[in-house]
């Protein structure tokens, strides 16, 4: 018969175990969960592009689901017959003009392209109480949602459906609303992320920075970076009164073909975070990596190569 000691004796690993748990979750949320908070809600020093009017586009204010306004820019193709419309998603804190840099080569080759502002950024509506960070949140998927049902209201629309071509936070929002609409046919993006595969390596990253007690970051399970990943989330939209959009369980019911862009010496959002991304989506897919490129910056590296390949990914699934 086991005596009561020899059952604490057989039991004591599994209790030192949920012990050293319990303490390392007891101090991450005591002493570090702030300081995770306040790193994830600083701005990234990112060099925001903004383009150059285009007297020729047709300026468009379209409405939201609830009632709100935003401002958009329809760019005719330069050739004819049109081959087809694309949806440009900008990326953080740019404005409608700066697809031009991404887009000039698709006009040339045939193709509308559609650029849009989210609320609270360039010409669009604001809400007083929402400031924008680098994340996706309900609003911007919102917003994107609201720019493909203007797209199907044109007297023009091509009833066949649209492309995505999204830079960073526009990319995001754009594989969001894909997941759920096959209307949007194919995407590129560059630079596009997840939420949680982003902040789990950060996370590692931060805890080691704040605290170099083996204890508390080395031996932990990647299940409770999770965990504390997502205590922290919650706690800022709390505060912000907002909902961060997680991408990654959408990505899986992405069935369109999709180019995803990265650059190889992106700081910010790391290859192997690219890839998590990368590998989550279903549907027929590519990932080029462009050397030396830092974030959103491939464009800049990689010159006429770059719409090259933009260009025939969308001659071959869109045209």
């Amino acid at each position: 018969m086991w005596t009561a000691l020899g059952i604490i004796l057989l039991c004591l690993p599994l209790l030192l175990v949920v012990g050293l748990v319990g303490y390392v979750y007891w101090y991450v949320r005591k002493y570090l969960l702030g300081q995770l908070e306040r790193v994830f809600v600083e701005k990234p020093l990112f060099i925001i592009p903004r383009g150059d009017p285009d007297p020729a586009a047709e300026e468009v204010r379209f409405p939201t689901a609830n009632g709100m306004r935003l401002q958009g820019a329809y760019f005719k193709a330069g050739a004819q017959p049109r081959k087809g419309v694309i949806l440009f998603g900008i990326e953080y804190g740019s404005d409608r003009w700066s697809c031009r840099s991404y887009c000039d080569p698709l006009r040339a080759a045939g193709y509308d392209v559609f650029a849009y502002e989210p609320r609270n950024q360039g010409k669009s509506d604001f809400i007083a109480e929402y400031e924008p960070l680098q994340w996706v949140t309900r609003h911007e998927v919102a917003d994107a949602r609201a720019a493909v049902a203007y797209l199907k209201s044109r007297p023009d629309a091509d009833p066949r459906g649209v492309g995505l071509f999204g830079v960073s936070k526009g990319a995001n929002a754009g594989l969001a609303i894909m997941s759920k609409d096959p209307w949007v046919r194919c995407a590129v993006t560059d630079g596009a992320f997840g939420l949680t595969s982003v902040m789990l390596p950060y996370m590692r990253k931060w805890i080691r920075l704040y605290n170099e007690n083996y204890l508390v970051h080395g031996l932990m399970p990647a299940w409770f970076y999770a965990h504390m990943a997502m205590v922290g989330v919650r706690r800022v939209e709390r505060e912000r009164k907002i909902r961060f959009f997680h991408l990654e369980p959408r990505a899986g019911r992405i069935r369109q073909p999709v180019l995803m862009i990265h650059g190889e010496a992106d700081s910010y959002i790391k290859m192997e975070m690219a890839r998590a991304l990368f590998r989550r989506v279903a549907g027929p897919k590519e990932l080029w990596t462009v050397p030396k490129a830092r974030h959103n910056q491939s464009i800049t590296f990689a010159g006429a190569e770059y719409a090259r390949r933009v260009v025939a990914f969308f001659d071959q699934h869109l045209r």
